[in-house]
């Protein structure tokens, strides 16, 4: 990938306050976007721009505005905030997603599922349905569904959560093959155990956190710069041709099988 390739493009990136998506951002700033991240917790986005915009360069900017994804008028204002900048948007990031407690399905609160559901399946399709309009308006544009390793392989008494990643991805396929004539890209990416503020509840002497090493090929776990590299390249130029795919950013982990939660639920 070439530097300042990202000159001039805007882009947006949700979920941007922590983890993946600030360093998802902060890549993007890397290589000259004007990046604007979303979230719900102003504290985090502040703190988080700070970080990025040291890391900025190439003309590269970041901005913040705050909303939740699952609601359609905060997505809007998301959406339109992000174009400011250059009066377009060229990409977007739909990061913001997340779990809840492991619990077997014949014990799970129908609230919690729906709430599960909807941060990750409603709140990526409104992303998606409002960035559309602008990227096809922009001549094209690339958007990418943050999927999972539990979108694919099975992760008992994750419940809502494997649904809702297996549902971004079947939207992404669909969405790609709908506006491939626009030359707008959907893709997904799927990140097995990223050592990021959400995974800090899995204690690293646990039985949990062996499970996921042991069925790791390559022995660890990954950063999140490991999936803002295939971010990147997924919204930059280089990345033309690919479209409708889900990219395992794993170490290898979905060769074997999920994680073993049973000590949680137990």
């Amino acid at each position: 990938m070439s530097e300042a390739n990202l000159q001039g493009l805007s882009t947006l990136v949700t979920g941007g306050g922590t983890g993946i998506g600030k360093a998802c951002a902060a890549r993007l700033a890397a290589d000259g976007a004007a990046v604007t991240i979303s979230g719900r917790t102003r504290a985090s986005l502040e703190a988080a721009a700070e970080t990025i915009a040291s890391a900025a360069a190439h003309g590269g900017s970041i901005q913040i505005v705050c909303g939740d994804v699952t609601d359609e008028d905060d997505v809007k204002r998301m959406v339109a905030e992000a174009a400011a900048p250059t009066g377009a948007l060229n990409g977007c990031i739909a990061n913001a997603g997340g779990g809840g407690m492991p619990m077997p399905y014949a014990a799970v609160d129908t609230d919690e599922f729906m709430r599960v559901l909807n941060l990750n399946v409603l709140g990526t399709m409104l992303c998606m349905k409002h960035s559309l309009p602008l990227m096809i308006a922009a001549g094209g544009g690339s958007f990418v569904g943050m999927s999972s390793l539990a979108g694919h392989i099975t992760h008992p008494y994750f419940h809502a959560y494997c649904a809702g990643k297996a549902g971004v991805e079947a939207m992404m396929r669909n969405a790609a093959d709908e506006y491939g004539k626009d030359k707008v890209r959907f893709n997904a990416i799927r990140p097995g155990f990223i050592a990021t503020e959400m995974m800090e509840g899995i204690p690293r002497d646990s039985e949990v956190y062996r499970s996921y090493v042991d069925n790791t090929p390559m022995n660890g776990v990954g950063q999140p710069e490991d999936v803002g590299e295939l971010a990147r390249f997924l919204i930059g130029p280089e990345s033309r041709w690919i479209t409708g795919q889900a990219i395992n950013v794993d170490g290898g982990h979905c060769l074997r099988r999920g994680p073993d939660f049973s000590s949680f639920v137990a």
